[in-house]
């Protein structure tokens, strides 16, 4: 019988977003490395390069990344009894999440990834290395119910293709150690949990037009954005219960009243909870995500994303209105 990931949350994930590797990724981009051959064609070079020097540091744990606290957490929903009975029972914990790694890198680069996991403890067993081909096509297979990556192309095949995505920005800030037991995300609104019918109407006819529209039409649910499979899969996870790990949610947004209402009402209609609602009417979200302390910031709007990262790990959400088909 094959492996299965069925009934698993399934995080699909680049070596870039769970690693610190912006040095090394300096010399991909520059292909400047001691004892190559200068006369050596230019594609060639950077990969070489690239490749000589995550060898030379296979035994060297890469540092954390921007997505690597939401991933120790989320794994370590396989590790919590459900009970006080079955942390009493010999038998082997459920899986409940799985990580897998899809990254550009090379298969030679792919072993420094898998000890840097493994140094760190992260069950992390499956993964792609594609060397430089997009790996969002595995994504299918997977079921995938997130991916994460620093390739913006990559995150806009996968939105695309259906998966809940986001391009990490790099240089975030890192997640507090604070909330060790807990799974904190944070999510924008409109063009992530929420379609982008309202960011239409804000957008072609400003604020009071779409404040008008969105009181006329509290009582009946926004359409689903890219997210919304995400925040059914958390909500599976965070029902399933253990004795020590939860997730908190927290939605994110510029609305204000009276736009607040149809918000609410939407994510009632789904049976979907949120622990944690913020309607800051275009305030800059980053320094109430510091307080909120996520382990990662869901948004449609590069601005929004930008300040987000000054304080917390941030991710842009490459869909809707705000963010035009190339």
């Amino acid at each position: 019988m094959s492996a299965s990931l069925e009934g698993q949350l399934v995080v699909a994930i680049s070596s870039r977003a769970l690693f610190d590797f912006e040095e090394e990724n300096q010399v991909f981009e520059t292909g400047f490395a001691a004892g190559l051959d200068p006369q050596t064609p230019p594609g060639v070079k950077k990969d070489a390069a690239y490749m000589k020097l995550q060898l030379e540091r296979l035994d060297v744990p890469a540092k954390p990344g921007v997505a690597f606290s939401l991933v120790r957490k989320l794994l370590a929903f396989n590790d919590a009894p459900e009970s006080i009975e079955e942390s009493a029972s010999p038998a082997a914990p459920r899986q409940r999440v799985e990580v897998v790694v899809l990254s550009r890198n090379d298969p030679v680069s792919g072993m420094r990834v898998f000890r840097s996991a493994q140094h760190y403890g992260l069950n992390i067993q499956r993964g792609t290395f594609n060397r430089g081909a997009p790996p969002w096509r595995y994504l299918k297979p997977l079921h995938a119910n997130l991916f994460l990556s620093t390739h913006l192309s990559d995150v806009r095949a996968a939105l695309l293709a259906g998966v809940p995505a986001a391009q990490v920005y790099p240089h975030s800030v890192r997640a507090s150690d604070a909330h060790p037991h807990q799974v904190r995300i944070a999510f924008d609104g409109d063009a992530v949990l929420f379609s982008d019918e309202a960011e239409l109407v804000f957008q072609a006819q400003g604020l009071r037009a779409f404040q008008a529209h969105e009181r006329d039409k509290a009582a009946q649910p926004l359409l689903a954005g890219p997210f919304k499979p995400l925040l059914d899969a958390l909500q599976r996870l965070q029902q399933a219960g253990t004795s020590r790990m939860s997730i908190r949610t927290a939605l994110v947004t510029a609305r204000s009243a009276p736009a607040h209402e149809r918000a609410i009402r939407t994510l009632m209609e789904w049976n979907i909870e949120v622990d944690e609602a913020m309607f800051l009417g275009g305030l800059a979200k980053g320094e109430f995500l510091r307080e909120f302390e996520p382990d990662f910031f869901f948004d449609d709007q590069t601005g929004h994303v930008h300040s987000a990262a000054l304080h917390v790990p941030s991710g842009h959400v490459v869909s809707g209105v705000s963010n035009p088909p190339l």
